[in-house]
């Protein structure tokens, strides 16, 4: 290759991986030290109270894998708890809105983190750096200070249009959580205000120091239990000594002429493989890129997919999944031929009413070891632990409070997630590296991007950029480049649609692509993010 490259969505961050390869660092250091970066800019989104997935390509080890740090349910749950205070299921399928949102905010709204065991074991196995100089940079980070970006100002004042907390209201639920976002006299810090947090900078040199089990065993594992038995919290000792990570080989599926390897359950990589198996049995370039009838074959596949998830993918670890019902060649051409027919897929939701937000960073050295990585909070619960600085996911919102079904809340469960990091094969190398934050609209955004490029030859700039649609209910969300007139012709169609006043919707996907010895790179402008090569 003839450079390195960082693609992703906070420009200090991925400055933070363009430093690692400087140093001598390869894509994993990279991608790990890009990582805790983010996680220090931008709480609300991501951090070592959070959890993720990532897939590791490095030809020169052998080696392609796939690890899975998802949160997990503590073991102090119990299934069924909260079905009474059931008011309705978010459109999207991602969350739950109960009364008092007592899963939305707050210590019972905390599952297991996964982030620091997932890192520390990519890093272990094919980082190159010291463990202490990639977490170097985001200790700077976090005791110098960094300053609000505009995108993390922006969300934060976002009110959640499908009924859940606003996102403000969480950030002051903690005092020490509010010292993050609010000044002293309450007032919102703005883009440019100067943020220093020398408690998280002190729990990450921890874990600097000690690795791991700093987080899930000592002094900082003491301090959260402690936290979470005065708060009447669910996380506990147990659950952090006990957390396991998942590493696994990928799943592979093909999209005309390419080899696509995706992540495995509970993540939503087989779901992109339905969609493109499904969708590669069309003339998506006859039928005009983002014309009705184009719009109408991508709802009806993507609604499909999410029913599919919705009904068939859960934990494996306590129900396997079935991967020939979701990837099959045989099922992808029955909905093919339902969409030739004209027939409209249903998305079943419980009542009928995904704010959840997330990050991803993309990786790719001279070496061509490649590496896609999206890692999030699942949904903000505005606690930090006095002392320690860092914000824990809120991910039990996203459980079914009703029993018996593939998301239902239980002990020790990680939920699906629909982060799907991807790597499209061309031959036997690499072409195209992808990932997104965006919930359930992941899935959706990585399957029209490889579409944009293989089916109509867009660069990687282009197809990130171009205007996505989703469908992860019956109604077709739609950004404000598809025109009204499109939209009514639609409706003409039988379709539902909800046009945001955004001009770039449907997550925020940061891809590399290589073509030859041609190496590009491209940020999704919705994020404000940016891609360097060293």
């Amino acid at each position: 290759m003839a450079g390195n490259m960082i693609v992703g969505q906070q420009p200090d961050a991925v400055e933070v991986g363009a430093r690692i390869y400087m140093a001598g660092g390869n894509a994993v250091d990279a991608a790990i030290a890009t990582g805790f970066a983010q996680g220090v800019l931008d709480q609300m989104m991501c951090g070592i109270g959070g959890y993720g997935v990532m897939q590791v390509y490095a030809p020169a080890r052998g080696a392609h894998e796939s690890i899975t740090f998802l949160a997990q349910a503590p073991g102090a749950v119990r299934e069924g708890m909260w079905e009474d205070l059931l008011e309705y299921e978010t459109r999207d399928g991602f969350g739950f809105v109960l009364k008092g949102k007592i899963n939305e905010v707050g210590h019972k709204s905390v599952a297991v983190p996964g982030s620091v065991r997932g890192f520390h074991y990519a890093h272990q196995k094919f980082g190159r750096l010291p463990w202490k100089d990639v977490l170097a940079p985001a200790i700077r980070m976090a005791t110098d200070g960094y300053r609000v970006q505009n995108f993390e100002f922006t969300y934060r004042m976002a009110d959640d249009s499908l009924g859940r907390m606003p996102t403000n209201e969480k950030l002051r639920f903690t005092p020490d959580c509010a010292r993050l976002f609010y000044e002293a006299d309450g007032a919102q810090r703005r883009p440019g205000s100067l943020v220093k947090n020398p408690d998280l900078a002190k729990t990450l040199a921890e874990i600097a120091a000690n690795g791991p089990d700093a987080f899930y065993k000592g002094r900082i594992a003491e301090a959260i239990s402690a936290d979470f038995r005065k708060n009447d919290g669910f996380l506990g000792a147990a659950d952090l000594a006990n957390y396991r990570i998942e590493v696994e080989q990928p799943v592979w599926g093909e999209y005309r002429g390419h080899r696509i390897a995706v992540t495995p359950p509970p993540n939503s990589g087989a779901i992109v493989l339905r969609m493109l198996h499904t969708l590669e049995q069309f003339d998506l370039k006859a039928l005009g890129h983002n014309s009705p009838d184009y719009i109408r074959v991508l709802a009806e596949a993507m609604k499909r997919a999410q029913a599919l998830k919705d009904e068939v993918i859960t934990d494996p670890r306590l129900a396997p999944t079935r991967l020939d019902d979701i990837i099959g060649r045989t099922a992808a051409k029955a909905d093919a031929d339902a969409i030739k027919r004209g027939d409209r897929a249903h998305v079943q939701r419980a009542v009928a009413k995904e704010a959840a937000d997330t990050t991803h960073l993309t990786a790719l050295d001279r070496d061509g070891m490649a590496v896609a990585l999206t890692h999030t909070n699942g949904m903000q619960s505005g606690v930090v632990t006095p002392g320690l600085g860092f914000m824990y996911n809120g991910q039990l919102g996203s459980y079914d409070p009703r029993p018996g079904r593939t998301q239902s809340l239980a002990p020790h469960k990680r939920r699906v997630s629909s982060m799907t990091p991807t790597i499209v094969f061309r031959g036997d190398k690499p072409h195209l590296i992808l990932g997104a934050p965006g919930g359930s609209n992941i899935p959706m955004a990585i399957a029209q991007v490889i579409v944009n490029v293989i089916d109509h030859g867009m660069s990687v700039v282009e197809a990130v950029s171009a205007q996505r649609v989703s469908a992860t209910s019956d109604v077709i969300d739609v950004g404000a480049r598809i025109p009204t007139y499109t939209c009514e012709a639609l409706a003409q169609m039988g379709y539902k649609t909800a046009r945001s006043s955004q001009s770039f919707t449907v997550a925020r996907v940061h891809a590399i692509m290589i073509d030859g010895d041609k190496v590009t790179g491209g940020a999704d402008p919705a994020g404000g993010g940016m891609a360097l090569v060293v």
